[in-house]
């Protein structure tokens, strides 16, 4: 079978000789430090085995619920916020019609993200789509009590009762949450909802792999069986045994870090050629922004999708402050096929593209763009995967989790927690006279005072 490949030939000559070799001793012991569970985060590592310690019985349940769902929604809502949605909205666009929002499947029930936005135009706007639907929600959360989410299902749990009848609802709501705590918990056991658990020591970016992720995109239809198998593959393709010359995982914290330290590159550019993958990097942005910035370290995660962003992007990427490095990712065959036609008059002067496939052109414009960045001054790392489907997703995502956790242990941080997200929702629960937050809404109300 084809497999992921990883080439950092364009990456490695922007490095000093032996940079990358030299940091091979602290990916190991990075490395190590998660397999032994002596790292920073320890209590977070529940993602490092995942594939291989998921069960068939486990994934039967999780398909059973989807069908009674896929049977009795014509669309379900997915409520959740950063991991708790990313993940499963990158898979999901990734392996879907891209137009499929536009057109009728009486197969697979329309899937609608909410709960990660405190837009009230978004949210009066769904309220109305969803009138006179049959839809089911999932609701996502750890604790229940994260604003954006718990605001939007109590929204639309009012909604679904109020169309389909209470005791219908019950059978259409899914709570994901806590085994045992929280408001998300109550509410599900006082219901009666379906339940599965976010493992607590598996962190919102690194749970698509669990019933937050599983769930909504076996409901779309995709096989989750697939998925599990391409990201067991890659959990046994860059284990601590694999030598680091031949572990992808490995090779590629090694040179995000060297790329750093060395040639002072603070920005890495998630590059895709599909416009399928936008969520993939969506997803990549938080796996490794809310992993590595922190302690005033971190390159920061950016993306642009092409060709389309280099109509927007493409100066600076190429003339601008040379702070940068990019990671493609490219897939070598689409899934469909569709070829340039002949026109008699080729006013557009393109007739010498005709009866060539259309991801021709698009590779062409992949291989000329790499170069003219790396002649401008960008390093590239490249990873291809033989086509978009379940199980070759299923790798890819294994190889982020596992290549963020030995990236962070190398650069010295907590890979596995996020204070600062914290930050902002003291201020607004404070400006919102949250019970609790008195002396903060105090403070804050004093502070915008004397800046007035």
């Amino acid at each position: 079978m084809d497999n992921m490949k990883l080439d950092i030939r364009k990456a490695e000559q922007f490095l000093p000789a032996g940079a990358i070799t030299a940091l091979q001793p602290q990916v190991k012991a990075a490395h190590e430090a998660l397999e032994q569970g002596t790292c920073k985060g320890n209590d977070y590592l529940g993602w490092l085995h995942l594939p291989t310690q998921t069960t068939e019985t486990f994934l039967a349940e999780v398909q059973n619920v989807a069908d009674t769902l896929r049977k009795q929604c014509e669309v379900v809502v997915v409520a959740g916020i950063g991991g708790s949605y990313l993940g499963a909205r990158a898979v999901i666009e990734a392996l879907g019609n891209s137009f499929a929002w536009l057109q009728r499947d009486d197969k697979n029930p329309t899937i609608v993200f909410a709960g990660n936005n405190i837009g009230e135009d978004y949210l009066s706007e769904l309220t109305d789509y969803l009138k006179g639907k049959r839809f089911g929600i999932i609701n996502i959360s750890k604790s229940g009590t994260t604003t954006e989410t718990a605001l939007t299902f109590r929204l639309l749990k009012k909604q679904c009762e109020e169309q389909r009848g209470k005791d219908e609802a019950r059978n259409v709501i899914v709570a994901i949450t806590d085994a045992h705590k929280g408001a998300a918990r109550a509410a599900a056991n006082k219901e009666g909802y379906k339940t599965f658990v976010i493992p607590d020591n598996v962190g919102g970016r690194f749970s698509v792999l669990t019933p937050v992720g599983l769930l909504p995109i076996a409901i779309a239809g995709f096989d989750i069986r697939r998925l599990i198998a391409g990201a067991q593959d890659m959990e046994r393709d860059t284990a601590l045994n694999i030598p680091f010359s031949e572990n992808p995982a490995a090779i590629y914290a090694a040179v995000r870090n060297a790329l750093y330290k060395e040639a002072g590159k603070k920005i890495e550019i998630m590059v895709n050629y599909q416009p399928k993958l936008h969520f993939i990097s969506e997803w990549w942005k938080q796996l490794f922004g809310e992993s590595e910035g922190k302690e005033g370290k971190g390159i920061f995660p950016a993306s642009c999708d092409f060709t389309t962003d280099l109509h927007s992007m493409g100066q600076w990427i190429q003339e601008g402050e040379r702070s940068i490095f990019e990671t493609v990712i490219s897939v070598e065959t689409p899934n469909r096929q569709l070829l340039f036609p002949h026109d008699e008059e080729n006013l557009d002067g393109l007739n010498f593209l005709a009866g060539k496939r259309v991801d021709e052109v698009n590779k062409m414009a992949e291989l000329g763009t790499r170069l003219a960045h790396v002649d401008g001054g960008v390093p590239n790392i490249r990873i291809s995967i033989p086509t978009l489907n379940e199980y070759y997703i299923g790798r890819l995502i294994y190889f982020f989790e596992i290549a963020c956790g030995i990236s962070g242990n190398v650069l010295g941080v907590n890979p596995f927690n996020q204070p600062g997200v914290e930050a902002y929702k003291k201020n607004m629960f404070a400006l919102l006279n949250k019970p609790g937050y008195e002396a903060d809404s105090k403070a804050i109300k004093e502070r915008l005072q004397s800046e007035q």
